[in-house]
């Protein structure tokens, strides 16, 4: 499909387009599940369920996640609005921080 221009309810499957786009799913979903452990750490961090130790753990790993998320965004040309997706009248998937 090299030169044609995609209609409405056609993809255009170009390689370069179908790895990022496949990287930006795969990211989208590793965000969803970094903010969902993020929110369960710090209700755990706020109930004192953790000892000094797990909460320096955790913070640590979110942190290294996040940078690793960071580096990926960067590498294929995304940005952290992008991996938000839109459910129409439900709303984004990824609350707006």
């Amino acid at each position: 499909m090299t030169g044609r221009t995609a209609g409405k309810n056609q993809l255009e499957l170009e390689p370069d387009t179908v790895e990022r786009d496949l990287v930006k799913l795969v990211l989208t979903v590793v965000e969803l599940l970094r903010q969902l452990m993020e929110r369960q750490a710090v209700r755990r961090f706020d109930t004192g369920q953790l000892s000094e130790d797990q909460e320096e753990r955790i913070g640590l790993t979110l942190m290294l996640l996040d940078d690793r998320m960071t580096e990926l965004c960067q590498r294929y040309g995304l940005r952290p609005e992008d991996l938000n997706l839109d459910l129409g009248p439900l709303g984004p998937l990824l609350p707006r921080e």
